[in-house]
């Protein structure tokens, strides 16, 4: 198992990636060019914490927007399990379904976990904010699920 050092730093450019979202559109950094992206990666849909969070962006959806910041979530979790989470908590913004975790890796935020005594490979709670230049603005490498919106504000100075 390898441990998560993500080798990513403030001011280097965002690695480019694409993967799927929930309904099959395959999304890149290069969709995003001239706007604030949120990518934030979690671990499992329907968890109790990825679930909080998750509410927490599209609560503030609205607030986010309106200062011109995107929002896109990934987790391993597939589209078909990614589609029933929007439904059920009505998620404001897309998910990508990176089951072969090439997002996770080119972020450097999957790894050797501990959970109960268990040592495992899984995704590292981060969030980056990156800007309309694709430059990583700010790192929250543990973000605060119940106020995460008000970490993205204050991550791009709003």
């Amino acid at each position: 198992m390898s441990k998560c050092i993500s080798p990513l730093q403030v001011g280097d450019q965002a690695p480019e990636f694409s993967s799927h979202d929930q309904s099959g559109v395959s999304r890149s950094l290069s969709d995003y060019s001239g706007t604030k992206l949120v990518l934030y990666f979690y671990p499992k849909d329907n968890t109790p914490g990825c679930t909080t969070q998750a509410c927490n962006l599209t609560e503030n959806f609205s607030e986010l927007t309106k200062h011109g910041i995107k929002i896109l979530g990934v987790s391993p979790d597939s589209e078909a399990k990614h589609l029933k989470f929007i439904a059920k908590f009505d998620i404001a913004f897309d998910l990508l379904a990176d089951e072969d975790k090439s997002v996770h890796k080119a972020f450097g935020v999957w790894g050797e976990k501990k959970f109960m005594g268990k040592v495992f490979d899984g995704t590292h709670r981060t969030t980056f904010l990156i800007d309309e230049n694709g430059k990583i603005v700010t790192i929250i490498s543990k973000p605060n699920c119940k106020d995460h919106a008000a970490e993205v504000l204050a991550g791009f100075g709003i």
